[in-house]
């Protein structure tokens, strides 16, 4: 008499079937961004040159320019110095475009793409993981960075009347635009071929958007043609936005949409440059690695 078999066990289904598509992505994501965040705590010199720099430019235009730079009439170096954090705060958050494609090209190069590519994840989780981790480093530059800067002089409410919802608001914009602006860095990063390209190309398209803005002079004082330009700039409108929160001199007197509306202008523009380059850099990313 043979022994009775017991029948197999089911195979285990695949990770993506034991979820919906989205949580999978999300799950996969920070899986990405953890093992970034621990890469960046064991290479400290990455956030602390991070912070290096916008501190130095706080410092340079603060003492250097703060007299000499009209805002509203004034050349008060007091009314210069809360005019200008603004601008430095939302430069600091964009040049970390720079980072994320340099990383992101770094893994190219190095073939680890390929190596997510042999897992069961979800294609985009590779590029959101990333710029997740590089919001996380960005938040705690702009922390710091914000410390350095009430040491400085800056004072919210200096002009009009603020208030703690209204300033975590501005923070808040400030961030959600260098989420943007990093998956303009992704894009950058997986269509170059090193890690220097990338860190070139992410800051060459840098310096225009941010000096042709109203982050560091009164747009009303460029020439006509340029001053639109300024006035339309999604950077401009996010600078503006934080003013306005802060409670920062500097209001606008431009009758452009963005300025007359810049907390929205800023919402919307961020939005946009998310959807849209998210879109294109995981299609680059797919044929990338195909």
């Amino acid at each position: 008499m043979s022994a009775a078999t017991e029948p197999a066990p089911a195979p285990a289904p695949p990770p993506a079937a034991t979820g919906s598509a989205l949580g999978q992505s999300v799950r996969d994501s920070m899986v990405v961004a953890r093992r970034n965040l621990i890469r960046m705590s064991r290479i400290p010199e990455m956030l602390l040159f991070a912070v290096i720099q916008p501190v130095m430019f706080v410092i340079l235009f603060t003492y250097v320019f703060g007299g000499s730079i009209q805002v509203g009439g004034s050349t008060s170096p007091d009314v210069y110095k809360n005019f200008l954090m603004a601008g430095i705060f939302a430069q600091t958050v964009t040049f970390a475009t720079a980072g994320a494609g340099a990383g992101i090209a770094d893994d190219m190069h190095k073939g680890l793409i390929d190596r997510f590519r042999s897992l069961p994840m979800a294609r985009g989780a590779v590029l959101t993981g990333r710029t997740v981790a590089d919001l996380v480093q960005t938040s705690i530059t702009l922390a710091v960075l914000a410390v350095v800067a009430l040491i400085v002089g800056w004072r919210p409410g200096y002009a009009e009347p603020t208030n703690l919802g209204k300033i975590l608001g501005g923070f808040g914009l400030l961030l959600l635009l260098g989420y943007a602006f990093t998956w303009i860095g992704a894009l950058i990063g997986l269509s170059v071929r090193t890690p220097e390209a990338a860190t070139s190309g992410g800051l060459v398209w840098l310096f225009p958007v941010t000096f042709i803005s109203n982050a560091f002079v009164d747009s009303s004082r460029m020439t006509p043609w340029l001053r639109h330009i300024a006035d339309w700039n999604p950077f401009s409108a996010t600078v503006q936005a934080c003013r306005t929160l802060f409670g920062d001199p500097g209001v606008s007197t431009s009758t452009a949409w963005p300025m007359q509306h810049p907390v929205w202008a800023s919402l919307i523009y961020s939005v946009l440059i998310v959807v849209v380059f998210r879109t294109l850099a995981v299609r680059k990313y797919r044929s990338a690695t195909a």
